[in-house]
């Protein structure tokens, strides 16, 4: 517990693979476990970002992982208000 509430797990990447090749990923934003999906917006090609009931971006579905760029991706982050990230924290996204 912080003075803003519960501590909320850092940001991950979950990446689904299919024959070696990544089919999905979803990058969970900081966020208390018990928050839900309520809304969702389509940004770039291949990024669909879930807000909680506040409007707050919880997660961020890469529907075509292997057009998602870092540059592209910090800017929605940015815009989010979030930090970037780096080539390494989406390596997953290359495993196969």
């Amino acid at each position: 517990m912080n003075e803003h509430g519960p501590a909320r797990p850092p940001e991950y990447l979950e990446v689904t693979f299919r024959h070696g090749q990544a089919i999905a990923a979803y990058l969970y934003l900081a966020r208390d476990p018990s928050e839900k999906s309520c809304r969702t917006t389509r940004v770039e090609p291949g990024m669909v970002i879930d807000f909680n009931s506040a409007r707050r971006a919880i997660g961020i579905e890469l529907t075509a992982p292997g057009q998602v760029f870092l540059p592209v991706l910090n800017q929605v982050l940015s815009d989010l208000g979030i930090s970037p990230m780096t080539q390494a924290d989406l390596a997953p996204l290359k495993a196969a």
